[in-house]
């Protein structure tokens, strides 16, 4: 397990920081040890906690080119057929929606093999993830893969409440490979994929999902 470069600095930071206020609290408040003991405990649990947000685990990923896989670690929060305006003009389309916790890995992968088609940043609201109107309405990232035969995925990266840095890693017009990263969320926050009717989903509202392994949905 390694931790993703965004939470370098973060957590060079936070240590420096938390070490700093058990030094002055141990020098100047004369606690008693016990306490200072239990003080010590609670700022560890924390940089512990915000450690795991940044881990970034290594996985073996099957690549398949009938398979969408997952972008993202999560929760599956929505599967329904939608009207898609910002790429595809008001044409239905399948979303399926990931929630991705604090406790997730935040690292985002690209879904299938393609070509970046479109990217486009949005600054936004910051409603809560699973906010209907999230989707739209908040600060986010669209990419579409063009994959084999022109058929198109949109991938959509959105900030929540607490998320407010989206990170993306590819340009428009780059060749990406399945499973690789292509961005990074901090703490917690949602990810849409926009997929065509025709296809077939493999996945239910529910389901927990692991980016690069899961499979959403298969080309016929």
């Amino acid at each position: 397990m390694k931790v993703h470069r965004e939470g370098h600095l973060f957590l060079i930071a936070l240590f420096l920081i938390l070490a700093a206020g058990n030094y002055a609290i141990y020098v100047f408040t004369g606690l008693r040890p016990e306490w200072t003991y239990f003080i010590s405990a609670a700022t560890l649990l924390i940089f512990l906690f915000f450690l795991q947000f940044f881990r970034s685990p290594k996985r073996k990923i099957e690549i398949n080119d009938k398979h969408i896989l997952a972008p993202a670690d999560g929760k599956v929060v929505v599967i329904e057929k939608t009207i898609e305006d910002e790429y595809f003009r008001g044409k239905e389309r399948i979303q399926v929606s990931i929630f991705m916790s604090p406790l997730n890995v935040h690292v985002n992968r690209n879904p299938v093999t393609g070509l970046i088609k479109y990217l486009k940043y949005h600054p936004g609201k910051y409603l809560v993830a699973w906010h209907p109107k999230s989707s739209t309405l908040n600060e986010r990232t669209t990419l579409v893969y063009e994959v084999h035969k022109g058929v198109e995925i949109l991938v959509r990266q959105i900030a929540g409440a607490v998320a407010r840095r989206i990170k993306w890693y590819v340009d428009s017009d780059q060749s990406v490979i399945q499973g690789k990263e292509f961005g990074f969320i901090k703490f917690g926050s949602r990810v849409d994929l926009f997929l065509p009717t025709d296809i077939e989903v493999n996945v239910n509202v529910g389901d927990k999902t692991k980016g690069g392994k899961t499979v959403i949905a298969s080309f016929a």
